[in-house]
């Protein structure tokens, strides 16, 4: 498993969090979480005289992503307090600073939950059916008025031909149908980020649910379809189409399926050569490298596109 970063939590971020807990608590430890790639996370021990605390603490550093998202703390915030009423295992929040003033850069402050993620179940069974009923249990929320709406990443006509894939041909060809007309679809609270190294589990059920500042209102088929490609790259696509089947089951009338959602959530994920996600080395998932996640990649597509055409 790899080793946790060496990264010092800043001195004005601490001052923040001793602050919005009320000044009753003092950090007493603060490491940097392994998986994280988009921004900074902490896991922060508290010590006070209600004994010993410990809370998760989100500092966003991507300059490039606030730009583009500059909303990012309030976002996180208002879908931490909008999952809850799912009654999954959600973090709750404690506190967010949208300004970046006080603790020098935005930030959200929620408590922390038991559980590591697990990517190499022994049950893989269990482990998909698990993850398929908590997905169909976020879908079953309305979230009448949450203001995020979902929005593409790519502009799948502005991607370049994949020159290292074995079939570029067939990348192009779904470059084309994702950027046609989108089949209706019904909009549902979606985490929009759902997939292995974002549950945590504990005694074999899953312990929480992280990771929420992408949630929006969308196509539920974005969520399955943004998991079964993590989980085609991380298992191959017999895993992924498992999972579908899985979730078809649980979720039932309320999930509406078409391909295009696949293969939208596959453009989206995909922006130049495929390379091993850290985080998924950062929890032990050993024996992946960037060969074989262009192989599953297109094998992927390529049932994609089969399952296009027989639609």
């Amino acid at each position: 498993m790899a080793e946790e970063r060496i990264l010092q939590l800043p001195e004005e971020a601490a001052e923040w969090v001793e602050e919005a807990l009320g000044g009753t608590h003092r950090i007493s430890g603060a490491v940097a979480l392994r998986g994280s790639t988009s921004s900074d996370v902490y896991k922060i021990e508290t010590a006070g005289e209600e004994g010993r605390s410990e809370y998760v603490l989100r500092l966003f550093t991507k300059a490039d992503w606030l730009a583009m998202e500059p909303d990012l703390a309030r976002h996180e915030a208002a879908s931490l307090e909008m999952a809850q009423q799912t009654g999954l295992p959600v973090p709750q929040l404690v506190a967010f600073e949208e300004t970046g003033v006080p603790c020098g850069l935005q930030a959200v402050l929620m408590t922390k939950l038991p559980g590591t993620p697990l990517l190499k179940p022994e049950n893989e069974t269990d482990w998909l059916e698990k993850m398929a009923a908590a997905l169909a249990e976020i879908h079953r929320h309305e979230a009448r008025g949450f203001a995020w709406e979902y929005f593409s990443y790519n502009n799948a006509l502005a991607l370049d031909r994949p020159v290292w894939s074995r079939h570029p041909d067939e990348w192009m060809r779904a470059f084309f149908i994702v950027a046609g007309i989108r089949p209706e679809a019904k909009e549902h609270f979606i985490h929009r980020d759902f997939h292995p190294a974002n549950l945590l589990w504990s005694k074999g059920r899953i312990s929480g649910i992280v990771d929420w500042v992408n949630a929006c209102i969308g196509p539920t088929g974005i969520d399955v379809g943004h998991c079964r490609l993590n989980l085609a790259q991380l298992h191959g696509v017999s895993t992924a189409d498992r999972f579908l089947a899985a979730y078809r089951k649980i979720a039932g009338e309320q999930f509406e399926y078409h391909p295009y959602w696949d293969l939208l959530a596959l453009t989206d994920g995909v922006d130049g050569p495929p390379a091993v996600y850290a985080g998924w080395q950062a929890f032990g998932m050993t024996g992946l490298t960037d060969e074989l996640m262009r192989h599953r990649l297109d094998e992927y597509l390529l049932s994609l596109l089969d399952r296009f055409d027989e639609y």
